[in-house]
C-alpha cells in the first residue's frame, strides 16, 4: 500500500516545492491561529503552483462553515482538516453547502482519555473521509500508541470506515515505526520536518519520506 503523506503548516513556495519534490502527497496549510498559519491569499499564490495530484488541505478549528466555504474556493483546496470540537452536525452542515460536497473532509482526534468515544461517533459518519489521529494542536509529541492499537485492529478490513492518518510527533527518526505498528492510510507531520516552527528543513524532509517509503515497500513484500 502506498502510504498517504501529508506535509503539514507550509507557509512559503519554497517550502511548498521542496515537500513535492521530496514525494509529499499532500500539502497542509493552517488557517486558525498558530506560528504557522497563512493567509488565504498567501496560500492561493502557492496552490495555484502546485501539482495537480497533490492534495492541498486547508487546516481550520472551529470556523464557521461559510468561512470555510469561502477560503477553500479563494484558494483552490481540495480537502478540508477540522482540528477543533466540530460536531457530527456542524460537519453535515460543511458537506451540505454546494462547493463543499466534492471537498474531501478529515477529523481529527485527539488521543486523551476518552478518545474512544469519539473515534465510534465517527467510524460510519458519512461526511468524514479521514480520520486523523494526533496528540494535540501543535504539540510536537507522540500519542500513546498503544491506547490506539486496539481500535486500529478492530476496524482492519472494514471498507466503511474513514482512513485512518496517524500524526503527532513524528520525525524521520520513528515514522517508520509508526508506519508498521498502525498500518495506517497516511501519516501526517509538521514540526518533525522543520528547522524552525513555520521553516522546512529539506534534508529532514527528504529522510521523511524516504523512511516512509522504505517501511511501505517492506510491509508488501
Amino acid at each position: 500500500m502506498h502510504t498517504w503523506i501529508k506535509i503539514c503548516g507550509t507557509t512559503s513556495m519554497e517550502d511548498a516545492l521542496a515537500s513535492v519534490e521530496a514525494g509529499a502527497d499532500a500539502l497542509g496549510f493552517i488557517f486558525a491561529p498558530s506560528r504557522r498559519q497563512i493567509s488565504p491569499a498567501g496560500a492561493s499564490e502557492i496552490v495555484a503552483r502546485l501539482p495537480e495530484g497533490v492534495e492541498k488541505v486547508g487546516v481550520f478549528v472551529n470556523e464557521a462553515p461559510d468561512r470555510i466555504g469561502a477560503i477553500t474556493e479563494q484558494v483552490g483546496l481540495t480537502a478540508v482538516q477540522l482540528h477543533g470540537d466540530e460536531t457530527p452536525a456542524a460537519m453535515a452542515s460543511l458537506r451540505a453547502a454546494t462547493f463543499l460536497q466534492k471537498i474531501k473532509i478529515i477529523k481529527t482526534v485527539v488521543v486523551r482519555p476518552g478518545f474512544e468515544a469519539r473515534l465510534a461517533e465517527l467510524r460510519h459518519h458519512a461526511t468524514v473521509d479521514f480520520i486523523l489521529l494526533d496528540s494535540g494542536a501543535g504539540s510536537g509529541q507522540t500519542f500513546d500508541w498503544q491506547s490506539a492499537t486496539a481500535w486500529f485492529s478492530e476496524r482492519n478490513g472494514q471498507d466503511s470506515s474513514p482512513r485512518l492518518v496517524i500524526a503527532g510527533g513524528l520525525n524521520p527518526e520513528n515514522v517508520a515505526e509508526a508506519v508498521r505498528q498502525f498500518s495506517p492510510w497516511g501519516v501526517d507531520v509538521v514540526s518533525g520536518v522543520e528547522r524552525e516552527p513555520g521553516r522546512k528543513d529539506p534534508e529532514k524532509l527528504q529522510a521523511f519520506i524516504k523512511a516512509v517509503r522504505a517501511v511501505s515497500q517492506v510491509t508488501q513484500s
